[in-house]
């Protein structure tokens, strides 16, 4: 059978769900209304508030903070949480690389830690062989929609004083031992970017626990206001840097959407699993030990030239791409980033650049669709196998 690449029929020729799934009437109904009011900012609207305290219910936190994306919220959550020019915040080598810099628009110094062969999540023994007098705080990013183990994390810092923001911007709806990402460390941010399990385009927000971390982020993302203060009173220094009506209405109804939305990726990688364990070469990555529920943002896979031919990750991506199978591949290693050098400084982070090397990704767009379209990825794989051994 001939590959696609080489003039060949492609195994899958239809689409795959849409992502963002199409609009809801309730959505329509809800901007229309913010478009009616005239009523568009935060400051005057009742959306946003609305939105915020609802997400923040849903995962179990006391507070939220709506503000414009999910790098914005990581960078208040780190004001927040106290951390000032001079600090190191401590961040896996392989996750966006809004992670990192994050904490350079917060003046800080991203530390890259290495991540676990296996789970690809922040190494707890990592982590503490960077902690330093400088370090505030540690950043568990929850990959793929998993958690991190914030447990030995959580520990670390605990032992060293240090603070935990979570990176929660793919695991809306995620559970560790049965707590919610987002009540894992002192406070978490979420993104709602147009790949995201909810999504407004852009978005973010931040959650915690902590009265003081949630009036301090309400004020910095407020211009410096405070929650009891005057309109024209600043006393800190702060941005706009407020969610709009229109995302508010666009990310409400979705709430009620996002257990089936998880419930339907849990059966896809499921379905993936137990077929990836005919194909030689493939291999699903686990969830960190502990996680009761992902939100199955992505499915990682790891991938051996070995068995499919000696040929590179490169070449696997191109053909399945070509069968209608439009696989990604994934995350440059944060130790490799040029730009954050002068931030980070050289780092040895030996797991996440094998990570680069061999790992791609089954996007969640492609794990909403039905077992018929799951099996082409199956059969496509399969495909180029058979083609990349025959050389």
């Amino acid at each position: 059978m001939t590959l696609a690449l080489d003039g060949g029929t492609p195994v899958r020729t239809t689409g795959w769900p849409a992502w963002p799934p199409p609009a809801t009437d309730e959505q329509r109904k809800l901007l229309l209304e913010v478009l009616d009011s005239g009523d568009w900012g935060a400051t005057s609207g009742t959306k946003v508030a609305a939105f915020a305290d609802a997400f923040a219910a849903s995962v179990g936190a006391r507070h939220g903070v709506c503000v414009v994306n999910g790098t914005v919220a990581l960078f208040l959550g780190l004001r927040a949480l106290g951390v000032v020019p001079g600090d190191e915040v401590i961040v896996p080598a392989y996750t966006f690389v809004a992670s990192a810099t994050a904490v350079v628009l917060a003046g800080a110094r991203p530390v890259l830690a290495d991540v676990t062969p296996d789970t690809l999540h922040l190494d707890p023994a990592s982590v503490e062989r960077l902690i330093g007098p400088r370090t505030k705080a540690v950043m568990p990013v929850h990959l793929a929609g998993a958690p991190a183990d914030t447990d030995a994390l959580g520990a670390l810092c605990r032992a060293h004083g240090l603070a935990s923001l979570e990176d929660a911007a793919q695991a809306h709806g995620a559970t560790r031992h049965g707590r919610p990402a987002g009540t894992l460390g002192d406070a978490a941010c979420f993104s709602f970017q147009s790949s995201k399990a909810m999504t407004a385009g852009e978005g973010g927000v931040i959650v915690t626990d902590d009265d003081a971390v949630y009036e301090r982020a309400w004020s910095l993302h407020n211009v410096g206001r405070r929650l009891s203060g005057a309109w024209y009173e600043h006393p800190e220094v702060g941005w706009n840097l407020r969610m709009t009506e229109f995302q508010a209405a666009v990310l409400l109804p979705q709430l009620d959407r996002l257990d089936g939305q998880i419930a339907a990726r849990e059966r896809a990688v499921a379905f993936l699993a137990a077929g990836l364990a005919d194909c030689d070469g493939l291999d699903l990555l686990p969830a960190p030990e502990g996680t009761t529920r992902s939100s199955h943002h992505l499915a990682l896979l790891r991938y051996d030239p070995a068995a499919f031919g000696g040929r590179p990750k490169a070449d696997f991506v191109a053909a399945m791409t070509a069968e209608g199978v439009p696989l990604d591949a994934g995350y440059r290693a944060l130790s490799r980033e040029a730009a954050l050098r002068p931030h980070a400084g050289p780092a040895s982070c030996p797991a996440a650049e094998a990570a680069e090397d061999s790992v791609v990704w089954v996007r969640q767009h492609l794990l909403m669709a039905d077992e018929d379209a799951l099996s082409d990825i199956l059969a496509a794989a399969a495909k180029v196998r058979r083609a990349f051994r025959a050389g």
